[in-house]
């Protein structure tokens, strides 16, 4: 009698759901940016939902590292249909996936953590989206670098409406999607094996 082996195979590539989820995800951003973000407007501050929903996809794909830099430029190619320095896009949406990336990787054993991980990474991604694109603003216009301080509040404002948004949203849109939110640990060890 032979002795059978299991074999494990890596998940290579994105899968045809992921991908049909992150584009839907990024053209409803787009669209929520262009009709309601015109609508939208705390004091200056308004939730930038293309870095909200590029977020939104990460948080509830997992992709690689990688796969989320792919998002980002994507997501960099969609902001040039927008109003703003051309190109500047690119390099701070890129910095902000990546960064969300990098971010979801930090382990979550409760419900509540992981929501509340996914609101806090997305606050800090758009941080360093917003804060990378006023850089480069400032930096290929040439302006006044003390009129940055004044791009510090919308920043930190949008970043928080941002968060807002994809925290309320986790929640409804894994179980939609029928994702486990927090993985048992009889699930993480077959997956392991």
């Amino acid at each position: 009698m032979e002795k059978r082996e299991l074999k494990s195979t890596e998940k290579k590539g994105i899968s045809l759901q992921d991908l049909l989820l992150t584009a839907v995800l990024l053209a409803a951003g787009a669209v929520l940016k262009f009709f309601a973000g015109t609508f939208i407007n705390f004091f200056g501050m308004k939730p930038n939902f293309i870095i909200a929903m590029y977020c939104m996809a990460i948080v509830l794909i997992q992709p690689k590292i990688y796969y989320s830099l792919i998002i980002g430029i994507i997501a960099g190619a969609i902001c040039q249909f927008f109003p703003g320095a051309p190109y500047l896009n690119f390099a701070s949406e890129a910095a902000g996936a990546l960064a969300m990336g990098l971010l979801i990787l930090i382990p979550a054993k409760s419900k509540g953590l992981k929501i509340a991980l996914s609101a806090i990474c997305t606050f800090v991604s758009t941080v360093i989206s917003g804060g990378l694109y006023t850089v480069l603003l400032f930096v290929f216009i040439k302006s006044d670098p003390s009129a940055m301080a004044a791009y510090v509040p919308i920043v930190l404002g949008t970043a928080s409406l941002n968060a807002i948004i994809v925290g309320a949203l986790y929640l409804p849109l894994m179980k939609a999607l029928k994702k486990e939110i927090v993985t048992s640990q009889a699930s993480a060890e077959k997956e392991a094996e």
